[in-house]
């Protein structure tokens, strides 16, 4: 996962259990038709109690032993991927399930060599791969020797119109400030005005998240290599003047490759109200990525364990495994894809689960109100799912924060979609708050998982606490909306549909 930063007011745990007490003639009405609200159902589900730490941790366990007898991760095209989806779906097919590999072709971007940056006059200077700049991905290959050309760089729009390109040489390095629109758009705009290169530095501010060279991605193969770069940097060469020249390679090509996600249904529920609940397979292969994203794999696999033993569901519960999500999101993005009009429209909810043990862990709730500065706009059931996991936190006593729907991590596909979705987790390379401490223990001005995307992302290092209270929201969920989605999209249904036994005064058996 590529995680987001926590923010927001915390949602503090309350005394007393929240019931259902509005609306009274209404609910026994539709109680009486043989249909339960979610929120009736909430107070009474099972699967929480049967979703044991215990049991994930077996599973954790499990796809660590697999990482380190195959290379030491789980990543896309590696034996460790291929034996840990080899044990999902075993695991899948013990609890009765049919699970289907769902298998897709994708454009992978590679960098064979370290890039270079360095500048030629008015003065010569080295730049320090990854900590002055880095490659984006889908960025082109190439050596260029060329003049610098700033564009509008004092603007948050900087190369986000053709228009800031007038006056623009030919085949100059474009110099742009990180800021409202992506970084496809400025590298095309780029690309049609004759830059030979792009360059986008980071936008300025007071966190490093503002200010470091980041990691990019143009999303689609482009034609000239493009880098990011610090803060620092970029207005360094933006003051360098007219007499400023560049040099920089980009050592990088397009490979098509395969992989798969592990797909599987429940054996009952309606197939046109399917709740879909996701968990990425793959690890970066820096490790074996057991928080990143054995946790959520572990979670999702032993939920759909447990579910299994439960009475049939009202709506169908799609359990998803994605693979190459450490890629670009391209597993789920490619399933999302691959789906008709129809598909999608059968698709109730997504609830996405990626990092739930980190080590210096927080309670965080996917944004569905939308109300975050870095949110993407959710779709509208998106806030009732929020809600949904808020409440439940609060009826164990817990607080909990709403966190970034920010696309970093596989909900991004189905929101894209108009798709209500929301989701659990635990923090990445954000920094914990003294205030947060006070929430959930742990240590202040670290991140959340200090060994995030890294080979120490092992067994030995996920907060279990974290794991039992997350997971417990997680079989809440799963449950609560394999019942009734009323709340996310309207849809109340019971086993049948409630068949009656007459219309007006006829019979109808």
């Amino acid at each position: 996962m590529s995680s987001a930063h926590p923010e927001g007011t915390p949602r503090r745990a309350h005394t007393a259990r929240r019931r259902l007490l509005a609306g009274g003639t209404t609910v026994v009405a539709v109680l009486g038709l043989g249909l339960t609200p979610a929120s009736a159902h909430a107070d009474t589900t099972q699967l929480p109690s049967l979703v044991t730490a215990d049991n994930i941790r077996g599973h954790m366990e499990n796809l660590q032993t697999i990482a380190d007898y195959n290379g030491g991760n789980r990543a896309h095209g590696t034996p460790g991927y291929d034996v840990a989806a080899n044990y999902v779906v075993d695991q899948l097919k013990r609890a009765g399930y049919e699970p289907q590999t769902h298998t897709y072709e994708f454009d992978r971007w590679l960098e064979n060599s370290d890039p270079a940056l360095a500048q030629a006059a008015p003065e010569q200077r080295e730049f320090a791969h990854e900590d002055d700049f880095r490659t984006m991905t889908y960025s082109g290959a190439g050596e260029v020797t060329a003049p610098g050309g700033p564009v509008n760089p004092d603007s948050g729009a900087s190369g986000c119109s053709a228009d800031d390109f007038s006056g623009f040489s030919e085949g100059a390095v474009a110099i742009m400030r990180r800021g409202t629109c992506s970084f496809e758009e400025k590298a095309t705009h780029a690309v049609e005005a004759g830059a030979s290169a792009a360059i986008v530095f980071n936008q300025g501010g007071d966190t490093e998240e503002e200010t470091e060279a980041f990691q990019g991605t143009v999303s689609n193969p482009v034609d000239i290599p493009v880098l990011s770069a610090s803060t620092a940097v970029g207005e360094d060469l933006v003051d360098a003047g007219e007499e400023l020249e560049l040099q920089l390679s980009v050592d990088s090509e397009i490979a098509t490759e395969s992989s798969y996600n592990i797909l599987a249904d429940s054996g009952s529920g309606k197939e046109d109200n399917t709740v879909v609940v996701g968990a990425h397979l793959d690890s970066v292969p820096e490790g074996a990525g057991i928080n990143d994203n054995g946790s959520g794999t572990a979670a999702v696999l032993e939920a759909a364990k447990q579910f299994a033993k439960l009475d049939d569901p009202n709506n169908q519960v799609r359990f998803a495994f994605w693979g190459t999500e450490e890629e670009g999101l391209v597993g789920s993005t490619q399933y999302v894809e691959g789906l008709s009009e129809e598909e999608r429209d059968d698709i109730a909810l997504y609830l996405n689960f990626d990092m739930i043990g980190s080590p210096n862990y927080g309670r965080f709730v996917y944004d569905g109100r939308g109300e975050l500065e870095g949110s993407i706009p959710p779709p509208s059931g998106s806030a009732a799912i929020q809600q949904l996991f808020e409440e439940y936190f609060e009826d164990q006593g817990l607080v909990s924060e709403p966190t970034e729907f920010s696309g970093r991590s596989d909900y991004a596909a189905f929101m894209d979609a108009g798709i209500a979705s929301g989701g659990l987790f635990s923090g990445g390379d954000g920094t914990k708050s003294e205030e947060q401490v006070e929430y959930y223990g742990g240590t202040a001005g670290e991140p959340f998982d200090p060994n995030y995307h890294t080979p120490e992302d092992d067994i030995d290092n996920i907060n279990w606490s974290s794991v039992e209270e997350l997971s417990g929201g997680i079989a809440h969920a799963v449950e609560t909306y394999a019942y009734s989605t009323l709340p996310v999209n309207g849809v109340l249904r019971g086993s049948g549909d409630a068949a009656f036994d007459r219309q007006a005064d006829l019979w109808l058996r």
